[in-house]
């Protein structure tokens, strides 16, 4: 059961694919898209980030931060974030820290779902039927409701 709009996000401080430590809390005051995915490099997982690169500008004309979660490595971030030209960042939970504090832990991956968070760490909106391919326009709708 994902968590509900109105929950308080789960802080965490993880690093990234350049092994940055990177924090929720680094993003105060920005509405923050955080999609759990899978697995680097595998197909469905790779439509979506490239459906999230497609529609960056968007995002970033808005303010809008992107970040990518899975149980994945600094290496197979880095590596898939080069091979399809990511402009955003990919987050390494290899213990499944930040997996299980959002539950959305699928048994040794994290489970396609997507939360929004605003400015004050909230949680505005969960997506749980991801549609791969449009998922970052489909995103981009909800939130100019």
């Amino acid at each position: 059961m994902v968590l509900s709009v109105g929950t308080k996000a789960p802080s965490f401080t993880t690093k990234d694919d350049e092994g940055k430590t990177v924090s929720l809390s680094d993003f105060a005051g920005k509405t923050v898209v955080l999609y759990f995915y899978p697995k680097d490099d595998t197909p469905g997982c790779t439509k979506e980030a490239q459906s999230f690169r497609d529609n960056y500008s968007d995002y970033q004309g808005k303010e809008i931060v992107v970040l990518g979660v899975s149980m994945d490595d600094e290496a197979s971030h880095k590596k898939f974030k080069e091979k399809y030209g990511l402009p955003f960042q990919l987050l390494v939970d290899t213990n499944g820290a930040i997996t299980k504090a959002y539950d959305v832990e699928g048994g040794g991956y994290s489970k396609r779902v997507t939360y929004i968070i605003d400015g004050e760490g909230t949680i505005i909106h969960t997506d749980e039927k991801v549609k791969t391919d449009t998922h970052a326009r489909d995103l981009l709708a909800t939130m100019s409701k």
